[in-house]
């Protein structure tokens, strides 16, 4: 079992991130693709790793305490690794430690594959339970992407979401309000869209 992996991001794609770490590339899953840079700048990044019949799959976290929490919402019945990436996907995990700790379900269900039930069960397994991450700085800062010259940026981010399981609804929505806003990175575009989807 990997605890993390230190290397080169040499690929950033809608769903995932490829990691380079001494000559051999790793596939990994991340709730939010474009807070990473490509380059020659080593990035350490958290691995939570499964293994079914058909696969392994690699999840990856800037953070131990991003890391824990995704597994946390795993154990909670209902939530699945997708599930769970789309809601750490906007970065504001104290947003989702308070919603889980006050009993706001109308808030869990904003994310997608999270309805009520599953927002209830969410709370009921995890309210006790999060002690540790009451704290602000438990959550390390991310790094941030490269500017996009164009407007390819907007695409990524949609992109983005769609990997996370976003409806086509929701997609048009959040194009239509962040085409007048003034050109931003992939990650600015992301983080905007999932403040709207889970207003």
């Amino acid at each position: 079992m990997y605890e993390y992996l230190n290397g080169q991001v040499v690929d950033i794609q809608p769903a995932y991130i490829v990691l380079d770490v001494n000559g051999v590339g790793y596939l990994i899953r991340v709730a939010n693709p474009f807070r990473f840079e490509v380059g020659n700048d080593l990035t350490k990044i958290y691995i939570h790793q499964t293994i079914s019949d058909t696969a392994q799959t690699l999840y990856g976290f800037s953070s131990l305490k991003e890391k824990q929490l995704f597994e946390k919402l795993l154990a909670v019945s209902g939530i699945g690794a997708k599930s769970a990436l789309a809601i750490l996907a906007n970065g504001d995990q104290q947003a989702i430690v308070k919603a889980i700790s006050q009993d706001d379900v109308t808030y869990l269900t904003k994310f997608p594959g999270v309805g009520k039930k599953t927002a209830q069960q969410i709370v009921l397994d995890l309210k006790d339970k999060l002690d540790d991450f009451t704290t602000n700085s438990l959550f390390e800062p991310t790094s941030t992407a490269i500017a996009s010259t164009d407007n390819a940026a907007l695409a990524d981010a949609l992109a983005a979401l769609t990997a996370l399981g976003y409806k086509e609804r929701d997609l048009k929505k959040a194009e239509k309000a962040l085409q007048g806003e003034p050109e931003q990175t992939t990650d600015a575009y992301l983080s905007a869209a999932l403040k709207l989807l889970t207003k």
